[in-house]
């Protein structure tokens, strides 16, 4: 992958670890100037395009500069860290600038900063694989991502003595926890099939946990308090900016009678032993639509192109709530999945989101949003769309209520439903006809069971 490296061999300038980046949040430096380093040791945890990502190092040295301090915003291919020279001198600074907009003092590059663009081989952190910054296959070094070796670190694990079973030899993170668990490498995950369902008495299923209020701390006798627009908050308002000022947002509301899939999933979670929540059969729902008559909505628009990108497979973002603000990781290939699949994948990627660990790849590429706003508490929402999505549905909690049908009434389990949509894209009686095709399909879930396709 092309990038910029500075001429001076010295001078490490902060990469792109994922395309289209343009500039990365400093969270935390690992390492201060003086430290002795080794080449792919962490030098700082990055915020970018909400993924919590690891710097790694290109070289063994001392560092001498550490061009920013935490909570700066650098841009890429600006200087990011200096070492110590081999003549054991630290090269002189340019003293910072004050950036006229924000007031901060601008990071300075040194003297003769010499940048090149050239293809890079690994000089500066390694050929790009998957989205992520990953490291050349060297002898004894494993080819692995930042956030795998983070977790291989956590866990205690020498991630060079892991055998990888990802593409050429990449060790991904069921190898890691395979060699903490005590066994080897982790084979290829393939699709189980699910149990029958049993007639068997239903589990009780936990209700999900309560999101905390978010807590405001105001000094002691202050009247108010400013809290800068950091880290993950920061991006969400540049996106939501961005979908606001550019999306068309519509929405389109209906109820679902869950009273049927309320029972099924039950005896799904007791036949298998698995919690088993609404949403996986939500998913499973907006798979089949997305997949069928109203494949326009599984769509991304490319402004920039003034085009529609239309997609075959369904990656489905699950939105989560995270203590770092609302996260959108992704489930590829939903399409492709049974309803304990999705159920199984939604707990995997919306942990690796409340833990900071999933990988930058797992937060990008979705095609259509699904947010579970019931899962605390509320009813119908006008969501935002993830643009450049075209759609994103808002599932509200579900509670007893009156189903009337043909003239009879009773009592059933009701689910709010709110569908967001790009007007530009999508017309109104589109949403509508899709909307009753996802009511229609929770109202008959048991062919939401295998994968769409």
């Amino acid at each position: 992958m092309a990038g910029k490296v500075s001429s001076d061999p010295n001078i490490f300038l902060l990469p792109d670890i994922g395309e289209g980046l343009q500039e990365a949040e400093v969270i935390k430096w690992l390492v201060k100037p003086g430290d002795a380093v080794e080449e792919n040791q962490s030098l700082a945890e990055v915020q970018t395009d909400k993924a919590l990502t690891e710097i790694p190092s290109p070289r063994n040295g001392v560092i001498a500069v550490l061009h920013g301090a935490d909570g700066d915003v650098m841009k890429v291919d600006a200087p990011f860290v200096t070492y110590v020279s081999d003549d054991g001198a630290a090269p002189a600074e340019k003293p910072a600038k004050k950036d006229r907009k924000s007031g901060k003092k601008a990071k300075a590059a040194p003297a003769d900063n010499g940048t090149e663009q050239r293809e890079d081989a690994g000089t500066v952190v390694g050929q790009m694989s998957e989205g992520l910054a990953g490291m050349n296959k060297e002898a004894g070094k494993a080819l692995a991502t930042p956030a795998v070796r983070r977790l291989a670190r956590d866990l205690g694990i020498d991630i060079n003595q892991v055998s990888g079973s990802g593409i050429g030899g990449r060790v991904m993170e069921r190898d890691v926890r395979a060699t903490a668990d005590g066994g080897g490498t982790a084979p290829a995950p393939t699709r189980q099939a699910l149990p029958p369902i049993a007639s068997s008495a239903p589990a009780q299923i936990a209700p999900p946990p309560k999101a905390p209020a978010q807590q405001v701390h105001i000094p002691e006798g202050a009247e108010s308090h400013r809290v800068p627009i950091r880290d993950v908050r920061r991006i969400i308002a540049q996106r939501l900016r961005q979908s606001v000022d550019t999306a068309v947002h519509f929405t389109v509301m209906d109820e679902a009678d869950t009273t049927s899939l309320d029972a099924l999933r039950k005896r799904l979670a007791a036949a298998s032993g698995e919690k088993v929540s609404f949403l996986p059969f939500v998913c499973s729902a907006v798979t089949r639509v997305l997949t069928g008559n109203f494949g326009a909505m599984n769509a991304n628009v490319d402004d920039a192109n003034n085009e529609i990108v239309q997609h075959r497979s369904v990656h489905l973002g699950i939105a989560t709530d995270t203590d770092n603000g609302l996260m959108v990781p992704v489930i590829r290939d939903s399409d492709r999945l049974g309803v304990l699949e999705i159920s199984r994948h939604i707990a995997h990627v919306a942990n690796a989101a409340r833990n900071r660990t999933a990988a930058r790849e797992d937060l990008s590429g979705s095609t259509f949003t699904i947010s579970n706003v019931g899962s605390h508490a509320g009813r119908f929402a006008t969501p935002i769309i993830n643009y450049p999505e075209v759609g994103i549905l808002a599932v509200g909690r579900t509670r007893e209520g009156m189903v009337v049908k043909d003239g009879w009434f009773r009592v059933g389990k009701l689910m709010p439903l709110s569908l967001a949509c790009d007007h530009r894209v999508v017309d109104g009686a589109t949403a509508a006809l899709a909307l009753a095709e996802i009511v229609r399909l929770l109202e008959n879930p048991e062919q939401l069971m295998a994968p769409a396709r």
